[in-house]
């Protein structure tokens, strides 16, 4: 078993090796030195440490030999383009601007650039580099953890092209930038790497919405990154949708760098995907910042949903709230893994971190694990996690009231799910993720796989 696994990781390496090389030589004749340097420690990286396994701890409660025993192949140029048409099903109401990347690059066709102001750049990361590089070097690659992560390595060897959102000092952006990433369908198992930079100046407020949806149902792996800088004062939500089909293998990391007082939310809908991996690091780094985590993930049939979580308390008097909801069905397994630290100089932090979690079938899993590493000794951090089942006598209780089955779980799914839509500010990115999970938790909810044994009411 060892041999064979050994045997598949290095077959995954020589994979993305050929499509790596194949890169290079596309690239080498317009690309500006430094990012070529980047992409080139990212590959070397991702040699060295090879894709995770279960012996990681990191990656303990989710086997991703599937994605290494896939031979995919990285899309390029030639692709066709979807129709405006159908991606209208797709587009979110209310938002400033929609921008669309196909296959991970940016479709100007396809996207909607709205009213914006002259303080404000939204547009394709791989145009920006060519056009205005040296202001993009000082921020692309400094965050991300190549390191620790093989798939944040990966995905720097691959940086090609993605959303750059730039906000400047002062600027109010009142709708939601909604970037929209579509997979479309192929002939082959298909890799994306999606490379996404948001640069927020200080005293600037904004909200970014990255969407991550399928036409097709062919094979595919988007492994997608986003760094996020949020500078002194400001004030931004950050919105991760994955709705991808349940044949899609989906790997997001967002790295959020905080300066002094910047509040930052992040919020995450897991609904899609047959397995996903959902990493979310900020770090504290500048004092008085506020962190809010949350999330809601919905699993149903085989699906692998898995959340890790590491928060960084790198200043004094910064506050972190980590609030994840799960609920799984059928044969779905559910992961959290939250981990907080608090760096020595971190005193008078405060952190709190919880994962409540609902099973609808005896099939379905879920592993949590909570975790606090504390190196300073002035500081409030709790954590916990609760797993339970939709309560018996709520469900009776309903239906005692004449409503059916079928709608009273799903008066008791949302009510579960509404604790984390309460946590996300009125406007239109909330009510399009809260279309999302209504619609999701009616299938599930009138799902026979899911259900559990019935309720008797007495007549």
């Amino acid at each position: 078993m060892v041999e064979r696994n050994m045997a598949t990781a290095t077959q995954a390496i020589q994979n993305f090796a050929e499509s790596f090389r194949g890169l290079e030589q596309s690239t080498a004749s317009h690309e500006p030195a430094w990012l070529r340097k980047l992409r080139q420690e990212g590959f070397a990286r991702f040699s060295e440490k090879g894709l995770p396994t279960m012996h990681d701890e990191d990656w303990r409660f989710t086997n991703p030999s599937a994605i290494a025993q896939t031979p995919f192949r990285l899309v390029r140029n030639g692709h066709r383009l979807p129709s405006t048409e159908s991606l209208e099903p797709y587009r979110m109401p209310g938002a400033t601007c929609s921008l669309v990347f196909v296959d991970g690059r940016f479709a100007p066709s396809l996207s909607q650039m709205g009213q914006l102001s002259a303080g404000v750049t939204v547009g394709s990361l791989a145009a920006e580099i060519a056009n205005n590089h040296r202001e993009i070097e000082s921020h692309l690659g400094r965050y991300l953890n190549i390191q620790r992560d093989a798939f944040s390595a990966l995905n720097t060897a691959f940086l090609e092209d993605g959303a750059f959102v730039h906000i400047r000092r002062s600027d109010i952006i009142k709708g939601p930038i909604h970037l929209l990433f579509v997979a479309t369908e192929h002939d082959f198992p298909a890799v994306t790497h999606p490379r996404n930079l948001i640069v927020a100046d200080e005293d600037s407020q904004a909200t970014i919405v990255e969407d991550y949806v399928s036409l097709g149902e062919s094979t595919a792996l988007c492994n997608t990154a986003t760094e996020l800088f949020a500078g002194d004062h400001s004030v931004i939500s950050h919105y991760m949708i994955e709705r991808e089909h349940v044949q899609s293998f989906n790997v997001s990391t967002l790295r959020i760098q905080q300066g002094r007082d910047a509040d930052v939310a992040s919020h995450s809908l897991l609904i899609g995907g047959a397995l996903v991996r959902n990493n979310v690091h900020p770090v504290l780094a500048g004092e008085g910042g506020e962190c809010l985590i949350n999330g809601l993930f919905v699993g149903s049939g085989r699906q692998h949903l898995d959340n890790y979580m590491l928060v960084e308390h790198a200043s004094p008097h910064c506050d972190s709230r980590q609030f994840y909801n799960g609920i799984l069905g059928g044969r779905a397994h559910g992961v959290f893994h939250g981990r907080i630290i608090v760096h020595k100089d971190a005193q008078k932090t405060d952190a709190k971190q919880t994962n409540r979690n609902l099973l609808l079938s005896d099939r379905a899993q879920i592993d949590t694990k909570p975790q606090l590493e504390i190196y300073a000794d002035d500081v409030k951090c709790t954590h916990g996690a609760t797993i339970g089942q939709i309560e018996e006598n709520a469900l009776f209780y309903l239906r005692s009231r004449g409503i059916d089955e079928v709608s009273a779980r799903r008066l008791l799914l949302l009510a579960f799910a509404s604790e984390c839509l309460d946590r996300m500010k009125e406007g239109p990115a909330r009510t399009h993720v809260e279309r999302l999970i209504r619609r999701d938790l009616a299938r599930i909810a009138g799902s026979t796989e899911d259900s559990a044994p019935a309720v008797e009411v007495a007549k």
